[in-house]
């Protein structure tokens, strides 16, 4: 220290040059953030895979949605300002690939306009980034939508522009709080006007230099980021940095009271809480440096607060001791006693019952936290909409169309099949519908949208039993039409021969008899036996017959006007034979290709030859196919809200369903992946949830190692670990109370447990560090370990309250930045800080340690003064 301290200039100047040069070159971190995205899956998760293997076939277009609500049903009037409203958002720029004219047709309309005809929309297919879709937004909004037209443009990109948006001003607000509030709190416990600046200067270098590092390691080494890095920065390195210079500024000022030197009360503060606050920085830094082990990159944003630890740790060494060099006793001006330095008569109260009724204590701790404990349910909530509220217009045109046409309608489940072959097929798509059918019988699923029910209803006349009925139809009509043509011909047999054996008649009218019985033969055969092949041919056979008996009487003569007549009425019954043969060949060939089909069999379902073909089939087809026919898309309408834990579970019942009834088809060599909304949140619940657990299992195993090591004990990080373990479980369950239970969330944000862990045990057990070091000096001049304690509570009470109060502040000042998520961590590290503070800490740490004695050392021992 005296070195650094007589080095004073070169260091502080050139730590200046360097913050200073390296915040103008430093990368933009906000915009590294916005880049980063909200959620940052990894990209085996299948919602990331099903946008891969869209994003592979150049099908990877965004879909987003005009909402226009009417104060009354449709009218021509509106249907051609919609119309005009269509053609204009095409106009608008190369990236929109197509857009969906509500009135352009009647399916449409069904489709796209609500029930009342108060709710319209008009979706739009968009070819670009998430900055292009919401340029094409902004543009909308401005050119296209009438100024007295109630609409709104939503989408899912436009609606995490809005979160990032609405975490960029949140974290303005925070860091504009958090310096007018630091200042103010350590303006009324120091009672002095320079103080304050202390911490201000070296947190501030602190926060601009590590800025800076973290946007250089982001782009150099693809560190991760997120929106949660730079608010986490801002109030963990504000609070925690404060609460390092009140121990510093506090031993120093008991050093100068004891009347040494300047020089030698920086060097016996940094001898004795220097110490200190190194263990309480390594604690933290390996807290979350633990936490870049995590999978999750949201997650693991938070190791850039190691970083800022790091240099704030270098900065606390440095610039501090200076600043308390240079200024002397003028640094606690116009105060000459500072509130900060007195004993505690809180804690010293409190040490009556936890240091000689230790049992006591601990049951009063008990009856404190066990109660709350009970009530968690762990209710976790992955609405993002709720991250921001209903001020957004993205959100207000999300209410809309739920409001409109059902909360499922607004964000579908899609599920993506992908396979080497063709699928786009008659023999393939038949599969398609086999699982459309297993989904709709699950639970929470309202409907499904695909190539074999376009608009969300069955096409009946796909099922084989529906087709056998119409082919048993036609058959019944082909009977009905051989028995017209039979009394046709024994009409024109009696005719002629009641004209008499002249000309050769006679012997034609016996010819036609006999035709007529086969005919009557055939159709009683095709009755009984409804073996198509064979009808066919007898009808073939009896039409060419017929075919002779026409040029026998063109050879008979006799009455020219009788004879035409004859043989026009031969004629239409040979038409109306060719016919009926046409159509059993047809019937015939069709039963051919069902006996082949090995869909039908599976399946139900036959595709006839052709219908892929047909004009209103290929619409579909270019809807619900990509990859040039190897892929199919299917849309999921779910029964609940896209963003509830209810539409989680249901994809994951989807899941589960589809890897089940592909087995033995050929889906099941497919790959096949489920997109949107809630398919994202699935994965996120999955994802968090096991990487919650063993970054967790990582941290407190490294913390635990670390103050082992620097108390020489095994039992104290033991119950040191334990305490804010209890903590944070209390803490969330008054949060949870609070959130869900009073304000009626579905629960506490997916990312709030793990940040809310890792914040209050990483800062909290710095509390206890700064108790137990002390206590540590104090039991090494030999006096008991209750003593020890009494004294330590007493000199350090009011340092932790003061600095647990600042740290709750900082952290306080995410209040007001308006993301519920950021709301929520803050408020479970600011009920855990105070309930830590003043509670757990002063009751449960000593009357733990003092029920130990000096085993609390265990097995190391401990190491007097010499």
């Amino acid at each position: 220290m005296r070195t650094i301290l007589k080095l004073k200039w070169p260091i502080t100047i050139a730590l200046l040059i360097v913050t200073i040069a390296l915040f103008l070159m430093a990368p933009d971190l906000t915009k590294q953030a916005e880049e980063a995205g909200s959620f940052q899956l990894s990209d085996d998760a299948s919602s990331q895979q099903a946008a891969q293997m869209l994003a592979n076939a150049g099908d990877s277009d965004q879909t987003i949605s005009v909402v226009v609500e009417l104060d009354q049903a449709l009218t021509d009037d509106v249907r051609d300002q919609l119309s005009t409203m269509a053609k204009d958002i095409v106009a608008l720029s190369d990236t929109v690939t197509s857009v969906l004219n509500p009135v352009e047709s009647k399916e449409l309309e069904s489709q796209l306009v609500s029930e009342n005809q108060q709710t319209v929309l008009i979706p739009i297919t968009v070819d670009g980034t998430d900055e292009e879709v919401n340029q094409v937004a902004e543009d909308i909004r401005e050119t296209v939508i009438p100024s007295d037209m109630i609409a709104y443009v939503t989408g899912e990109a436009i609606i995490n522009n809005d979160v990032n948006k609405s975490a960029q001003d949140g974290l303005k607000r925070t860091e504009i709080i958090t310096v007018v509030l630091i200042f103010g709190l350590l303006l009324a416990v120091f009672r002095s006007i320079v103080t304050p600046f202390v911490p201000l200067v070296a947190v501030g270098i602190t926060y601009l230099l590590s800025q800076s590092l973290v946007a250089f390691f982001i782009d150099w080494f693809g560190f991760p980021v997120s929106n949660y890095t730079q608010i986490f920065l801002v109030a963990i390195l504000f609070g925690i940095g404060t609460d390092y210079c009140i121990l510093l500024l506090s031993r120093y000022k008991e050093e100068l009271s004891a009347g040494h030197a300047v020089e030698d009360a920086i060097v016996n503060t940094y001898k004795t809480a220097g110490r200190t606050l190194f263990i309480s920085g390594l604690a933290v830094f390996i807290g979350f440096f633990a936490i870049g082990f995590a999978d999750f990159p949201i997650f693991k944003s938070a190791v850039a607060v190691a970083v800022g630890i790091a240099v704030l740790l270098l900065v606390l060494f440095t610039i501090v001791p200076v600043l308390m060099l240079v200024l002397k006793e003028k640094l606690f001006w116009p105060s000459k006693k500072s509130a900060a330095h007195h004993d505690s008569k809180l804690w010293s109260w409190m040490s009556k019952l936890s240091v000689n009724r230790p049992v006591v204590s601990i049951l009063v701790v008990a009856v404190i936290t066990v109660p709350l404990l009970l009530t968690y349910n762990n209710s976790l909530s992955f609405n993002t909409v709720d991250e921001i509220g209903d001020d957004y217009e993205s959100v207000q045109g999300l209410r809309a169309i739920e409001n409109g046409f059902g909360k499922g309608n607004s964000l579908p489940v899609q599920v993506i099949i992908k396979s080497d072959e063709q699928l786009a097929n008659e023999e393939m798509i038949p599969y398609v519908e086999r699982l459309s059918q297993r989904f709709e019988q699950i639970e929470g699923v309202d409907k499904i949208r695909t190539v074999t029910r376009p608009t969300g209803e069955i096409i009946d006349d796909l099922y084989v039993d529906r087709q056998l009925g119409l082919m048993a139809d036609g058959l019944t009509e082909a009977r009905e039409g051989l028995t017209e043509i039979g009394a046709g011909l024994e009409q024109i047999q009696g005719g002629l021969a009641s004209a008499g054996e002249s000309g050769g008649l006679g012997e034609v009218a016996a010819g036609l008899g006999q035709l007529n019985e086969q005919l009557t033969l055939t159709t009683q055969g095709l009755q009984q036996t409804g073996n198509v092949q064979q009808t066919v041919g007898a009808l073939s056979a009896i039409n060419e017959q017929l075919g002779l008996i026409q040029q026998g009487l063109a050879s008979a003569g006799g009455d020219g006007e009788g004879l035409s007549q004859v043989t026009d009425g031969l004629s239409a019954s040979s038409e109306g034979l060719t016919q009926i043969a046409d159509g059993l060949t047809e019937v015939s060939d069709m039963m051919t290709a069902m006996s082949e089909s090995d869909s039908m069999r599976a399946t139900g379902l036959f595709i006839p030859t052709g219908t892929l073909e047909n004009e209103d089939f290929a619409q579909v087809l270019e809807r619900y196919t990509f990859a040039d026919g190897n892929g199919i898309k299917m849309e999921v309408v779910l029964s609940d809200d896209p963003y509830s834990p209810q539409a989680i579970d249901t994809v994951h019942r989807l899941k589960e369903a589809a890897a089940s009834e592909v087995k033995g088809t050929p889906f099941e060599d497919a790959d096949i992946a489920f997109g949107g909304i809630s398919s994202i949140n699935s994965d996120l619940a999955d994802i968090s949830s096991s990487d919650f657990k063993s970054t967790v299992t990582i941290m407190l195993i490294s913390l635990f190692v670390v103050l082992a090591i620097m108390f020489r004990s095994i039992i104290m990080p033991l119950f040191m670990i334990g305490s804010l373990l209890l903590t944070y479980f209390t803490s969330i369950a008054i949060a949870e109370l609070i959130f869900v239970n009073l304000l009626g969330y579905d629960g506490i944000s997916w990312a709030v447990p793990f940040f809310g862990f890792v914040m209050l045990v990483a800062l909290g057990v710095d509390y206890s560090i700064f108790l137990l070091d002390r206590f540590r000096e104090e039991a090494a001049r030999g006096i008991t370990v209750r003593e020890a304690m009494r004294i330590s509570m007493e000199k350090m009470g009011t340092v932790i309250i003061t600095a647990a109060i600042i740290l709750a502040g900082t952290f306080g000042a995410m209040l007001p930045s308006g993301v519920l998520s950021l709301m929520q961590i803050a408020s479970i590290v600011v009920i855990g800080l105070l309930l830590y503070g003043l509670i757990v800490l002063p009751l449960l740490i000593p009357a733990i340690t003092v029920s130990f004695d000096r085993g609390v050392w265990w097995p190391f021992g401990m190491k007097k003064k010499k």
